[in-house]
């Protein structure tokens, strides 16, 4: 891909443009204009497309998918530890671990930088393709269908995380008043909410099914991932019915009937996947940036760097339901054998370490390795649909749902009879099912469960502050004074 077609910045380099501030956080210039030459060159499918690959490729990238994402949704959580060697921090990741969140930590910096990244990434392709007349039409709605498909993706994380945030809903004119304060101004979560909703529901409208792509596009975003997707900010909204109703959307998928072949290479974008970020590995192939490795084993034997270890109180969760599948396709143990064959030696420092970042094969320590991060599963819209259902009063219709999923990993049928305890059960599968898929943190938020899970972790979680994540301290500065900070930092 040409680098000129990277037409993507930071929000802070959007920043930068009207205060005329330090440019370290800069990419790539911003663009405004395409010349003439430069837009015959993308009037074509494969200029088109290149727009939207480009979204896809910022996924890929330390500060939106690695480290810091890491970080403030698994390690703070209580499904993950620190881990790692006592004496690294890991920059910010025993802060993290501790739960002592602060404005000036560079993995919340990073997460907002790489997501607005990403953003910008959608608004430029948003802004172009339209005008691209020379375009396959079919092709180019089906472009822009995925460029608001991954928006909504992005600014669902943002918003779960950090609350009200600014709405940059277009490529923004360097000097235009109203543009800078797109750029600080806060935006309201239902406002956010409903702007996601509305480009989901566009692209569900324009987007094939998965049956409809060739195997040189699996991975792009599809009906079935943007009505997956709308049932989960629905989710989040506790709008139940329209759970339902979007769940429902979601056909041509199953379940696949190992629990671990999912995480294996020859699982990626199986018959259960919706959606999965593609990290390819491999000499000169592009993986999700230290992925894998920043979540390997560490010490004598081992290939990584050794952090997000599983928390004893996750390992005791499995242990208590004697759900042995999912929890040894989650948990790689110390002086276990893995599905490749190989050993993970006595010698490595943690009792514990992530089964799904592990790289089979080659160099599962290597700074870019065949691991796809799961976004969406069939087995997580049988349990919002499950949830949903039982929130209507349709408690008897949850109860197979969440059995289905349950029978995949040959545990019998759940106990749970009453609305109450199939909330509870529904729960408890959401955490064993989906253990380090960056779900856990949102999942105690929306869900109310946070004090109590956190402090059976040895975490004291403070209600009316750790709910939402701080604004970056550099934003705020960068602002002057049009961005607030959120409650209690």
């Amino acid at each position: 891909m040409k680098k000129k077609i990277i037409l993507i910045s930071t929000l802070s380099l959007l920043a930068f443009s009207f205060n005329s501030c330090s440019n370290d956080f800069i990419d790539v210039p911003t663009t405004e204009a395409i010349s003439a030459e430069d837009y015959e060159m993308f009037n074509n499918d494969a200029g088109a497309e290149s727009f939207v690959t480009t979204i896809y490729a910022k996924y890929l990238d330390w500060n939106i998918s690695s480290f810091s994402w890491i970080g403030v949704t698994s390690i703070a959580s209580d499904e993950g530890d620190k881990g790692s060697s006592p004496g690294d921090s890991g920059s910010d990741k025993d802060l993290l671990d501790a739960l002592n969140f602060t404005p000036t930590s560079g993995s919340f910096n990073d997460v907002w930088e790489g997501n607005y990244q990403a953003v910008n990434r959608c608004n430029q392709a948003l802004k172009y393709l339209p005008l691209l007349d020379k375009v396959d039409s079919a092709l180019r709605n089906r472009l822009i269908g995925e460029a608001k498909f991954m928006r909504a993706f992005t600014y669902f994380t943002l918003v779960r995380g950090f609350g009200d945030i600014p709405l940059v809903d277009h490529v923004p004119v360097a000097g235009n008043t109203e543009d800078n304060n797109m750029l600080f101004v806060r935006k309201s979560k239902e406002e956010i909410y409903a702007f996601i909703e509305q480009d989901l529901k566009d692209a569900a409208a324009s987007l094939p099914d998965r049956s409809e792509y060739g195997a040189e596009n699996r991975g792009r975003a599809s009906r079935g991932a943007a009505y997956a997707l709308l049932a989960k900010v629905s989710l989040y909204q506790k709008k139940w019915q329209a759970v339902v109703d979007n769940c429902n959307m979601v056909t041509g998928y199953s379940l696949t009937p190992e629990f671990q072949d999912i995480y294996k290479t020859s699982g990626e974008n199986n018959e259960e996947s919706i959606f999965e970020i593609q990290g390819m590995g491999g000499k000169g192939m592009p993986g999700i940036q230290q992925y894998s490795q920043t979540q390997g084993a560490r010490g004598a034997g081992g290939w990584g760097w050794g952090f997000n270890t599983p928390s004893q109180t996750l390992v005791n969760a499995y242990n208590a339901e004697g759900d042995t599948v999912r929890r040894d396709a989650t948990i790689i143990f110390r002086g276990s054998t893995l599905y490749d064959g190989r050993e993970v030696p006595t010698t490595v420092e943690n009792k514990y370490y992530n089964y799904k970042a592990y790289a089979a094969g080659g160099d599962p320590g290597a700074d870019d390795t065949d691991v796809n991060i799961r976004y969406l599963r069939y087995a997580e819209v049988l349990l919002m649909k499950a949830e949903a259902l039982n929130e209507l009063g349709q408690t008897a219709q949850a109860i197979p749902l969440i059995n289905q999923v349950r029978h995949r990993v040959h545990l019998g049928d759940t106990p749970a009879v009453n609305q109450n305890d199939v909330r509870l059960a529904v729960w408890k599968e959401r955490r064993l099912e989906l253990a380090f898929e960056h779900d856990r943190w949102f999942d105690l938020i929306r869900t109310g469960q946070a004090v109590e899970a956190m402090a059976a972790d040895g975490k004291t979680f403070t209600t009316g502050k750790d709910e939402m994540w701080p604004i970056p301290q550099t934003f705020i500065k960068l602002s002057d004074g049009l961005t607030t900070q959120n409650p209690g930092y």
